[in-house]
């Protein structure tokens, strides 16, 4: 028998009844606090799900050639992993020529772009051209694994599909230059020579100090230094980022012309006249798969950076060139020339009073081949 504060005696019989009735009191706040942290998961949960499918998820592929999908139309050879890769074939027939280029598109683009390639030059050289589509861009398959490697890969097999031979040259275009560098780390035994005209670059590559980096970074504009680290900090949420309303996205898809210089504007101006055949099939199987993978792979976290990369022609039997428009906007000049003082063996040429579209000046473009296939 104990003695409360009050003084009233109170036996352990007593005490346990007590005991019992408090615990009996609060088990409905118990089962109804769990009852509500129950509810508040779920809720969360069902709230996180509907907005990752209707927000984060992209939508699936229309894949050419599927039911409901975009007609195929153009040639495709098959892979060994079932895609199939859009190409087209120009110049002198493969069998007979002397050097075989595969020119590698850019951003937004396809095999169907049109460069100022001169009947005369073709047969005075000897040239075949390929040109294809990247995986997701046109009427090539979208590749769900797609990566900088990848690329090479899909380089290099197509180039075994159509017989090229063991070595082939490679020219590869703005954001179509990631690709090459791929080529150059990943298959350097299949390149006879390398042309990287105003080549894209990532502005997390470890190589760059920092401070160079974040100042070229800085010139950007600010929608696009925005796109940029959303791709490369959260891809994940890329596919949101490019359709939300409450900022603005990346300016080459908005048509922002203040990415342009004054040269590139009125090379703008001509090219509009005539415009590519075959652009509207850019991104008919959905926009994910083209431009925001090519987005998100570009700026993404790399196996290797371009100073990592050994010279493919230590005997000179081939070249590298790197073509940078010295009033080029969207790719900064300083990061492009850090690289070639970084890679000796890199043939580096600022073209004065050019942008970033200097390879449709029919000039540059012959000039940018005579130096790939002769050095």
């Amino acid at each position: 028998m104990t003695v409360n504060q009050s003084g009233k005696k109170v036996t352990a019989a007593s005490a346990r009844a007590h005991t019992r009735k408090s615990k009996k009191n609060n088990t409905p706040f118990l089962f109804s606090t769990i009852m509500i942290a129950q509810i508040a998961v779920a809720t969360a949960v069902g709230v996180f799900g509907w907005a990752y499918l209707a927000l984060l998820k992209p939508p699936p592929p229309k894949v050419c050639g599927s039911p409901g999908g975009p007609p195929v139309t153009s040639p495709r050879v098959q892979l060994s992993d079932g895609r199939y890769i859009a190409y087209k074939e120009d110049g002198i027939a493969k069998e007979k020529a002397k050097y075989k280029i595969i020119i590698i598109h850019g951003f937004d683009s396809s095999k169907d772009l049109i460069l100022p390639i001169s009947q005369d030059l073709i047969q005075e050289l000897q040239i075949y051209v390929l040109q294809y589509d990247r995986a997701g861009y046109g009427e090539s398959d979208p590749h769900p694994k797609r990566s900088v490697k990848s690329e090479a890969l899909d380089i290099e097999e197509l180039a075994d599909k159509l017989q090229l031979g063991p070595k082939f040259y490679v020219l590869g275009m703005s954001i179509g230059a990631y690709p090459v560098w791929s080529c150059l780390k990943y298959i350097p035994h299949r390149l006879a020579g390398v042309a990287l005209v105003v080549p894209f670059v990532n502005y997390w590559w470890s190589c760059y100090p920092t401070k160079l980096s974040e100042e070229a970074l800085g010139k950007m504009l600010p929608q696009d230094q925005r796109s940029f680290r959303v791709a490369h900090y959260a891809p994940w949420l890329v596919h949101w980022w490019m359709n939300q309303k409450w900022f603005r996205g990346l300016s080459i898809m908005e048509g922002n012309m203040a990415i342009f210089s004054p040269p590139d504007l009125e090379m703008v101006k001509q090219l509009s006249s005539a415009p590519s055949p075959g652009q509207e099939k850019v991104r008919q199987q959905g926009e994910f798969e083209c431009l925001y993978r090519d987005v998100i792979i570009g700026f993404g976290n790399w196996d290797f950076t371009p100073t990592d990369i050994k010279n493919p022609f230590p005997d000179n039997e081939g070249s590298v060139h790197l073509w940078q428009g010295h009033d080029d906007r969207l790719i900064p000049l300083e990061l492009n020339r850090y690289l070639a003082e970084k890679l000796p063996w890199i043939q580096y040429h600022e073209v004065p009073n050019s942008g970033h579209l200097l390879i449709y000046n029919a000039s540059h473009c012959e000039t940018i081949l005579r130096k790939l296939v002769t050095g």
